[in-house]
């Protein structure tokens, strides 16, 4: 049996500086996470209602080190026990993935170690590996603030995509309905515990694209709609009630948890007409995954299809150092690391052949 490797793995996309120390035995599934550390960057962006690529930049740079060396005193080695080292060269803020990938360029020359640009999706993609010993294929939905799509994940690097978001990801409209009731950023976990209090049945709002087929998915329409009924409330009252801002994120909450339960419904559909008679999983992850309601529902929309259904440990589901180790350590199983010649991408679609998708960007500061 081969040994372990070692991966330090680095995160920089948008607004959490993270680090992670993995080991991994290639080519094989389920890694252990032996320390890892992160700083976030809430307070700086909370004047502004969203995150300042620019200000989010300067934060990495000056967090990197701090965070690398947190990870490692995590795990109780020093840089001489690493056989890699991994960094999130995109897609993501362009700052933020420039900072890491000069970061992670300088430490592995410095220490004669093997560099690994990692696709931050497919990070994400390959989370469910991480964590359970998950086989190839399996269908994952990615679903975080600036992405959204369902992929067929055949391999490490092979990854098809069935559908995705046409305008905004559910993650940017949870902030962006935050942020017109109220409430801090970022939006997700706030709308979540607001929807606890809610009657999701008050507000009629839109399940976006169910009356089209295929697994597509949009968002826009759904977050307009929200702002409508708040706005009609506001113009007949003067403002919210505790209880309006409760039951109207609990709407929301409930329109993007049956909307995405329906479309990974069809999304299944297509995955098993492609493989009959093969084992069929479902997983989800980002950060979006995080989300109670959201995820209830996709194990449910599992559970029908008879389908095995994986869903990453919370403190997994958001951006952090280790979905970056691990996606790195699965890539040398297959072929080699990178050379200094590394660049850093704003966009890095995991279907290279799929038409472009709208919402594939990662999101920066919000109007």
């Amino acid at each position: 049996m081969e040994r372990e490797i070692l991966v330090l793995g680095l995160e920089s996309t948008c607004d959490d500086t993270a680090a992670a120390v993995v080991a991994a035995r290639p080519g094989a599934a389920v890694g252990r996470i032996l320390g890892r550390t992160a700083r976030g960057q809430r307070d700086l962006h909370a004047g502004f209602g969203g995150v300042v690529p620019e200000i989010a930049a300067r934060a990495h740079a000056e967090r990197l080190d701090v965070v690398a060396a947190g990870a490692l005193a995590d795990a109780g080695l020093g840089l001489d026990a690493i056989d890699a080292v991994a960094v999130a060269a995109g897609p993501g803020l362009i700052g933020g993935v420039l900072a890491g990938v000069m970061f992670a360029k300088g430490l592995a020359a410095g220490r004669g170690l093997p560099l690994v640009g990692v696709n931050h999706l497919a990070g994400h993609a390959l989370t469910p590996r991480l964590v359970e010993d998950l086989p190839f294929p399996y269908l994952v939905l990615l679903v975080s603030g600036g992405h959204c799509q369902f992929l067929a994940v055949d391999g490490p690097e092979a990854f098809r995509r069935l559908g995705g978001t046409i305008d905004d990801a559910p993650g940017e409209a949870f902030d962006k309905v935050a942020k017109l009731l109220g409430l801090p950023q970022p939006g997700g976990p706030e709308v979540e515990a607001e929807a606890a209090r809610g009657d999701p049945a008050r507000f009629d709002l839109p399940r976006p694209l169910l009356d089209r087929p295929g697994c597509d998915l949009s968002f826009s329409g759904l977050k307009t709609a929200t702002r409508r009924a708040r706005d009609l409330l506001v113009g007949a009252q003067g403002g919210l009630t505790r209880a309006d801002r409760a039951d109207l994120c609990a709407g929301f909450q409930a329109a993007v948890a049956e909307t995405l339960a329906e479309k990974s419904r069809r999304a299944l559909a297509a995955f098993a007409a492609d493989r009959p008679g093969a084992p069929l999983a479902f997983a989800v992850a980002g950060g979006v995954a995080a989300n109670a309601a959201i995820r209830a529902g996709l194990a449910a929309v599992a559970a029908e299809a008879g389908a095995r259904f994986v869903a990453p440990p919370l403190d997994l589901c958001g951006d952090n150092g280790a979905i970056v180790a691990w996606a790195a350590a699965e890539r040398l199983a297959l072929r080699g690391p990178d050379d200094m010649t590394l660049a850093a991408r704003p966009r890095w679609p995991l279907d290279a052949a799929a038409a472009p998708l709208l919402g594939s960007g990662r999101k920066g500061a919000k109007a």
